[in-house]
């Protein structure tokens, strides 16, 4: 069957977006050929026929493949093929995910699948950015009930001026780094990192980004208009009328009365009791409608709190709206670490664990990103027991993923740069207990153990999450600062924001509405600012700067400069120099090709020994120098000294005396000390040496002192 190639294109940032479908994939719903410059990716989106029974959510599923012939490169290792996805894909695939989500039907339960093949890159033009906009295109033109474009642009802060989706050389002078996507009526989701951005700044940042996607929004829905298959008429989830309203009438004081119990152990106890008590009602009566009378018991509940806030003014414990929960800081835990910290908010608790390594053991990046090493690392581990529950302990999951990347860029530009802070860094954030927001508990903790390793962060950083509350019409919304567990899962939004008392080092925020006002916006991130100093204060009080020395368990670094044309005299044939070097002092030795070389030792001895034998190597030979060498060979026109490690030259027998030698045993034997002169260094290298100018030099140096004495 022959396909119709439709061909579409707009213009963004003096660039080129290409669509094109139908030609491609023939048997997806909808297989979209977009590019970007010479950024080039194929989105396929596809749904299942009919609903996914026994199922309480939207399973939709975004996958992003990155293939690196897209960079024109072969996958290392021993297989030579792509693995599982690497961070950065997994980070790409839940920054699609976050903003199309909420614009799916309510109810809607098919399985949904887009998936983001990356088969070009050009650096200047960003595959992820692409991808989310390619994304909601296939999404729209395909027959999926989904009709609200969404639309993503970054946006990038040189000398002050905003630029729409900056290529590379912009992306290494900014000081931005900002990815707005929205409707055209309001913003979806923002992701942000920046070097200590005003709040100010960072809000017209957004409203800058938002105001250039209204316009590739309102070319999707051309596109869509024009190009896009029948929506198929969505099959929506809805509860049984009879036993919605019977379960109501049966349970909503309960419920109610339950739900207005500020402590949450007692809130969690007085709900499982009405739960149960619900059960032992309509369980017999309704056996096969388990998930319908689950779903009333959930939205009584979500009505009740949004009830709550948005006409009674009171939060489930009993704040104030923008009053932060009790906060506790501690740092120096653990014995034998390079430092720690606890961070405790409410119910909410991070131990997070620094530790210093050396050069050599940066990440490896191996992937289509410009980076090919990381020298900050930041983990995040979500274990059952920090919910009270039971489940097996697998690897990370893209939550964790997600949650450690974005406190990763919360920290990264606060840490002193490799040349004031020769260290690879590594930080661990173990939540131990869990009611909101633990990704920014895990900036907090993670700010303190930084601070107990002796790293000198150019500021302590923390974060703090805001949440809403919206009428249906979205014309009434309440602001919510550090939100909990219940008023995430019951609220409307989800606004992350990080940084230092300067400004925001990190923003990241989900909605499950059909967008945010820039009024929320703008008092989100006022709030939030409000809400992270009191934090600081807190955290100040317990620990206000770095330790002065690293933990006497982390090793010691120390560096030094040659000239890079003496590394390959440091390292030697077969790496035969470096590798004594290592061997007499233990050490471990990395050396880049600017000449920088870094020695880790356990010790202080061992690490000031090592750098006097790198130095000592790469000295270089100076001609009308004088040396203490050593006799190395003796032959019948000479002896052999070696003046500097691996440099050796030859004092001829006229050389060595002032007066005349007949034999060179006479004078020297093999293994004596001897100052020589360097008289010469020919064009092949070979150094020649004279023992005689070094006496007579020495002689007229003793004599200048008597002089000077008498």
């Amino acid at each position: 069957m022959n396909q119709v190639n439709q061909v579409f294109e707009t213009t963004i940032a003096g660039r080129k977006l290409k669509g094109e479908f139908g030609k491609l994939g023939m048997l997806s719903n909808c297989a979209l050929k977009i590019s970007y410059g010479d950024t080039v990716i194929l989105i396929n989106a596809n749904a299942s026929d009919s609903p996914r029974e026994g199922i309480d959510f939207f399973p939709l599923s975004i996958e992003y493949q990155e293939r690196l012939y897209a960079v024109g490169k072969i996958p290392g290792g021993f297989i030579k093929r792509e693995g599982r996805p690497s961070d950065k894909a997994i980070l790409n695939a839940r920054a699609i995910d976050r903003p199309l989500r909420p614009l799916f039907p309510k109810g809607y339960r098919n399985d949904v699948q887009v998936v983001c093949t990356v088969l070009s890159v050009e650096q200047d033009n960003l595959p992820n950015i692409l991808a989310m906009n390619g994304a909601s295109l296939a999404l729209c033109l395909s027959s999926i009930p989904f009709t609200t474009p969404v639309a993503t642009v970054a946006v990038g802060l040189i000398d002050g001026e905003f630029v729409i989706n900056p290529t590379s050389k912009q992306r290494e002078e900014s000081s931005l780094d900002l990815t707005v996507c929205a409707t055209k009526d309001r913003v979806m989701m923002i992701e942000a990192g920046g070097q200590e951005i005003p709040e100010d700044v960072m809000y017209d940042a957004i409203v800058f980004g938002f105001d250039e996607c209204k316009k590739i929004a309102e070319f999707q829905e051309k596109v869509m208009k024009k190009y896009g298959k029948t929506k198929v008429e969505a099959e929506l989830y809805e509860v049984d009328e009879t036993i919605a309203k019977e379960v109501k009438e049966f349970a909503f004081d309960m419920i109610k009365e339950s739900m207005y119990l500020t402590d949450k152990d007692a809130r969690n106890a007085a709900k499982d009791e009405v739960r149960e008590k619900v059960n032992e009602e309509f369980g017999q009566k309704y056996p096969d409608n388990a998930a319908d009378i689950n779903e009333v018991i959930y939205k009584l509940e979500k009505s009740l709190v949004r009830n709550m806030i948005l006409n009674e003014k009171r939060r489930p414990d009993g704040r104030g709206f923008e009053e932060v929960r009790s906060l506790a800081s501690e740092v120096g835990i653990l014995p034998r670490t390079h430092g720690s910290g606890v961070f405790t908010r409410g119910l909410t608790q991070v131990m997070s664990v620094a530790t210093l390594g050396s050069i050599s053991e940066v990440q490896i990046l191996d992937g289509i990103e410009e980076a090919t090493s990381k020298r900050y690392m930041h983990h995040y581990n979500f274990p059952s027991y920090s919910v009270g529950e039971v489940r097996p302990l697998r690897g990370p999951n893209r939550r964790e993923i997600g949650h450690g990347a974005l406190a990763e860029k919360a920290l990264e530009p606060l840490i002193p740069s490799e040349d004031k802070f020769p260290y690879a860094i590594r930080i661990v954030s173990e939540v131990l207990s869990s009611n909101g927001s633990t990704s920014q508990a895990s900036v907090c903790g993670s700010t303190l153990a930084l601070l107990d390793a002796g790293v000198p962060i150019i500021r302590p950083a923390a974060g703090i999450a805001m949440g809403l509350v919206t009428s249906d019409d979205l014309q009434h919304e309440e602001i919510l600062t550090d939100i909990q567990g219940l008023e995430d899962f019951f609220g409307d939004m989800d606004f992350k924001v990080a940084g230092t008392e300067k400004g925001i080092t990190a923003i990241q925020v989900d909605t499950k509405i059909s967008g945010l006002s820039n009024k929320c916006i703008k008092k989100a991130i006022h709030d939030a600012r409000e809400a992270r100093l009191s934090i600081l204060k807190v955290m100040n009080e317990c620990i206000a700067e770095p330790r002065k020395e690293v933990s006497v368990y982390a090793p010691k670094v120390f560096t030094l400069n040659i000239n890079p044309d003496k590394i390959k005299d440091v390292i030697g044939a077969g790496g035969k120099t470096i590798n004594k070097i290592i061997d007499e002092t233990g050490v471990k030795i990395d050396i880049k090709d600017d000449g920088a070389v870094f020695v880790t030792a356990e010790d202080y001895a061992s690490g000031k020994r090592a750098l006097e034998l790198i130095e000592s190597y790469s000295r270089e030979v100076v001609a009308g120098e004088i040396y203490l060498g050593k006799v190395t060979k003796i032959s019948n026109f000479g002896a052999f000294v070696q003046i500097l490690p691996g440099k050796e030259g030859l004092v001829h027998i006229s050389k060595l005396d002032v007066k005349r030698v007949n034999k060179v045993e006479d004078i020297v034997s093999v293994g004596d000390e001897i100052l020589v002169k360097v008289t010469d260094i020919d064009s092949m290298g070979r150094i020649n040496l004279s023992r005689k100018d070094a006496i007579k030099d020495s002689e007229e140096d003793n004599s200048k002192e008597n002089k000077e004495e008498k």
